[in-house]
């Protein structure tokens, strides 16, 4: 660090990505990117724009919000969209953390940086035993929560009755639902928008809709709350969704069919994981995200990652204690899930 670095960031950790190594090929399993391409209408749609790069893209997003209010049924001032959905996570931490925030102790790892970075005084508190999350924990506790559902790394998820409860008993603070996994079999809590001023749920494009490149998402709330989280976007970067990623936001969602489709395939890819795996030995959480949380019965999670890492297959590993003995895997494609399980086999055959 410079001698010019603010004080107050002299000890911020930043949030580490999944990594992205060039040395060689590789299946990449760490990222829960899509292993299916963009759809022909996004494409199609961002590539129409780009003749237009020129000119600023719309700060409104107005086509882009007209498409997606009606697609999930709210009204187009109930809808912020952004630079990735961890710019409106971001945006919530600089506007409704005064009391202070709570999430849970293994989670996505970009709360505790934004709560750092805005100098939110947080709680983490820990998860159950089996990595659920026990909603008793965050009834009525005067803080801004933040709850990640399905979860991350576990891809365990809460269901609507439960995050309905934990709402409901905070009124007077924010209660923030992260539902990047939610498409592959997860119930999402829009439904309960009109009915709760304190609850905001934020989705990414990423995952299902096969746009982690293009960097979309967005934040559905009461219309106060989205005019709160404009305010900041207007006083920080107005022109934050670029056109190219606006149309092919739009072509997403007209193309709706096709990213269900997608959806199918990756649950039925999840269950043939985990058919395999067991096979092989492993346990793992009961996901309903793109991604599996799995552990060997006598290898570490560290020997898994390293060992595959040499075979050309990324899965990713937390170095953390209550997770060191497991790999986050991605749901990628049949064939790409094939060469992990052998990949996997080669492994326990030389170490066991």
């Amino acid at each position: 660090m410079s001698s010019f670095l603010t004080s107050k960031l002299d000890h911020l950790v930043p949030y580490t990505p999944g990594e992205q190594p060039k040395d060689m090929k590789y299946i990449k399993l760490n990222t829960n990117e899509s292993p299916f391409p963009t759809s022909e209408t996004a494409q199609r749609l961002a590539l129409e724009a780009a003749s237009n790069l020129q000119l600023y893209s719309d700060p409104e997003c107005r086509d882009l919000v007209n498409t997606a209010a009606e697609y999930f049924g709210v009204s187009t001032d109930q809808i912020i969209f952004t630079n990735g959905s961890d710019e409106v996570l971001n945006f919530a931490f600089m506007a409704f953390c005064e009391n202070g925030a709570v999430f849970p102790d293994i989670t996505y790892g970009f709360y505790s940086v934004f709560a750092k970075l805005n100098g939110v005084d947080f709680k983490e508190i820990p998860l159950k035993q089996d990595f659920s999350v026990d909603i008793n924990d965050y009834m009525g506790v005067n803080k801004t929560v933040f709850l990640a559902n399905p979860n991350a790394p576990t891809g365990i998820a809460l269901g609507l009755d439960d995050i309905e409860k934990i709402v409901k008993s905070n009124p007077n603070n924010v209660v923030v639902i992260d539902e990047a996994y939610v498409d592959f079999g997860a119930e999402s809590a829009i439904s309960l928008i009109n009915k709760y001023d304190n609850l905001l749920v934020t989705q990414t494009f990423s995952k299902s809709r096969s746009l982690a490149g293009g960097r979309l998402g967005f934040g559905i709330g009461s219309k106060a709350l989205i005019r709160d989280l404009n305010t900041i976007k207007y006083s920080t970067n107005p022109y934050n969704v670029n056109s190219m990623t606006a149309a092919a936001g739009i072509g997403s969602l007209i193309d709706d069919e096709y990213i269900r489709a997608n959806c199918e395939k990756i649950k039925e890819n999840r269950e043939y994981l985990v058919k395999e795996l067991k096979k092989l030995d492993f346990t793992m959480t009961d996901s309903t995200a793109n991604f599996i949380f799995a552990k060997h019965s006598s290898i570490s999670g560290k020997d898994i990652y390293l060992r595959l890492k040499e075979k050309g297959v990324l899965v990713r590993y937390f170095d953390k204690e209550r997770l060191k003995d497991y790999t986050r895997i991605t749901i990628g494609s049949k064939e790409q899930l094939e060469v992990l399980i052998d990949k996997l086999k080669e492994i326990i055959k030389e170490l066991l």
